[in-house]
């Protein structure tokens, strides 16, 4: 059955979306839950089991395999009270007619169901028999879920190191492959082949004779090449990639990976160029993954979805998505931080978030995973390690420890955001005799990470009023640069019409088109690179750099040839768009210049 929204609501930090399907599911919107934070969703669960006089039953820190109990725990949770929704709703559609009606509203005016609901309306007087007609034409959103692969901390009990089917990520994956779901798993921040090999375990992975799959792969990718060395490895296993989700290297929320100045236009057009080669590529790697299993191949034809994500904000953008570089789906990521409707957010970041501009949203460096996160300036959590900074006492408690992913000082792993590995470090720089102004750049170095891991969920807990004596109050958001250009709460129906164009929720005219914002920000990002450079280039660094700039450089010749020749698209923009690449252009010509001279410099090795 095709999808009734054109659009999806990917995951969103850790609490922001951790019970979205919840509000979602039922009126058909896909959205993406985290399954980083096992404490969270226990408590999750925990309170909405009281508040909806549910049987509730702890899965203690000292059950055998707990993180995988909770997870499991609370999917099955929100798979149960989401089709409870969607078959009151469903019922709504033959008795009431005003909630299937708000649900019809929500779809795009091009959607099956609507036309045929229109249809029969023409010929139908009773709405009861229009209900019965089309219950059974409605769709639940997919209730899908996020894991970070790289986030797969080992894990000990009593000294002794576990199998690693209990680390973090394998636990995780454990979780989601044994609770009821029929929907897709998200796997995100790069290839971690120990734990892509345990997926084998979990038959409900696998196609089925039909070619149909309980639960779907979808691998988050920003490059052609990524996703054909990723899904052949899966197929070689049997195991077929249901979704491959494009997202922009920078001009996204959260972590951001930026590629080797490779941007989304061209990214998606060689994905449109090369469909079928990778639909045939990975397929023969399937043939050959099932002979060596001795896995009957499904006698249905398997097909995957190419979605795109990553800054799109009009429903221009949107439309232009779906139809020029025929993508399944849009991703609308930071912009629902303002819907209530759709996400979780304390009140006191939801105002920080509306009255946040583009110096607001900043390319930090806070997270212990070492990977460049935007971050919303002042954001609490912030505040909190400032203040422990000034107080001579930096760094984080660690109370979850799910990025305790540094072995140098520790066995079992320490947080580079935890106030033991900081103090460590900081006692190691006082024996260097640096400085002072080296000593403190290496100090601000080791003191700016932050505890991300639990600031990013706490936003759940006190919007729902639950206790945060273990985490603290501090709370961290990490929204796109897009969300700069939103500037009030909204309500869901308002959201998804601003996405179907059927009216405008941006009230500035001075957004630039989300291609040209990517390429600003990746122009941004070689300068700092280059910057970081100036007085000590090496080989390896020069290479990086030359060809990120020449990346740089045919994605700007991309654009001024599609903007230019593109008809009946963009065009009350197109002379403005033309004008920011030719400036970004000549701004990028003059880092190439920089980036000559560095290279000319007698103290590069």
């Amino acid at each position: 059955m095709a999808k009734g929204h054109s659009f999806h609501i990917p995951v969103m930090g850790v609490g922001f979306t951790i019970d979205s399907p919840l509000k979602l599911a039922h009126l058909g919107i896909d959205s993406v839950v985290s399954m980083l934070d096992d404490i969270l969703v226990e408590k999750l669960r925990k309170m909405y089991c009281e508040k909806l006089e549910l049987p509730y039953k702890e899965i203690s820190a000292k059950v055998d395999d707990f993180r995988a109990k909770r997870f499991t725990a609370y999917l099955n949770f929100l798979q149960d009270q989401a089709e409870k929704k969607f078959e009151e709703l469903k019922n709504a559609a033959v008795e009431k007619g005003q909630e299937f009606r708000d649900y019809l509203d929500l779809l795009p005016d091009s959607s099956e169901i609507k036309t045929e609901f229109k249809d029969l309306a023409s010929k139908y007087i009773n709405l009861n028999d229009i209900g019965k007609r089309i219950k059974g034409s409605l769709q639940m959103g997919s209730i899908d879920v996020n894991i970070m692969t790289k986030v797969d901390k080992d894990n000990y009990r009593r000294g002794e190191k576990l199998p690693i089917e209990y680390n973090d990520a394998h636990a995780a994956l454990r979780g989601f492959a044994e609770s009821n779901l029929k929907s897709s798993i998200i796997l995100s921040a790069g290839m971690n082949p120990r734990l892509y090999n345990y997926i084998e375990q979990f038959e409900d992975f696998f196609p089925d004779n039909d070619g149909n799959i309980k639960k779907k792969i979808v691998l988050k990718v920003s490059d052609y090449r990524s996703a054909l060395i990723q899904g052949k490895y899966f197929a070689k296993k049997g195991i077929w990639v249901s979704e491959y989700r494009i997202e922009s290297g920078l001009n996204c929320g959260g972590h951001a990976f930026a590629t080797d100045g490779f941007l989304l236009g061209p990214v998606l057009a060689e994905f449109k160029e090369k469909r079928e080669e990778l639909t045939k590529s990975v397929y023969d790697s399937l043939i050959q993954g099932c002979e060596h299993k001795n896995r009957a191949l499904p006698k249905a034809e398997l097909s995957f979805r190419i979605t795109a994500q990553g800054g799109v904000g009009t429903s221009e953008e949107h439309e232009f998505l779906l139809d020029y570089y025929e993508v399944d789906s849009v991703g609308w990521g930071s912009p629902f931080l303002l819907v209530p409707e759709a996400t979780t957010v304390d009140e006191a970041t939801a105002k920080k978030l509306v009255q946040a501009k583009e110096a607001d949203i900043y390319l930090s460096n806070i997270s212990p995973l070492g990977v460049p996160f935007y971050s919303l300036r002042s954001n609490t959590k912030d505040v909190e390690k400032l203040e422990r900074i000034e107080s001579g006492k930096p760094g984080s408690p660690c109370p979850k420890r799910y990025v305790a992913l540094n072995n140098d000082y520790n066995k079992q792993g320490l947080c580079t955001a935890s106030a033991k590995f900081q103090k460590i470090k900081i006692d190691e720089l006082g024996e260097m005799e640096l400085d002072p102004k080296d000593y403190l750049s290496r100090y601000d170095k080791i003191v700016e990470k932050s505890c991300t891991c639990v600031g990013l969920g706490t936003t759940a807990l006190i919007a729902h009023g639950i206790s945060t004596k273990t985490e603290g109050p501090g709370v961290s958001a990490c929204p796109g640069p897009n969300l700069a250009y939103f500037s009030r709460m909204m309500s869901m129906k308002e959201m998804v019409d601003h996405i179907y164009g059927r009216i405008n929720v941006i009230s500035r005219n001075d957004r630039p088109n989300m291609f040209v914002k990517e390429l600003g920000i990746y122009i941004n990002y070689l300068k700092d690179k280059i910057d970081e450079t100036s007085t000590n280039m090496t080989k390896k660094q020069e290479k990086y750099l030359i060809n990120f700039s020449n990346n740089l450089d045919e994605g700007i010749k991309y654009y001024q040839q599609l903007f230019s020749d593109i008809k009946g698209r963009f065009e009350d923009s197109k002379s403005t768009i033309l004008q920011e690449l030719d400036a970004n252009l000549a701004a990028l010509q003059l880092l190439k210049m920089k980036l000559q001279n560095q290279e000319l410099s007698p103290v590069r090795v």
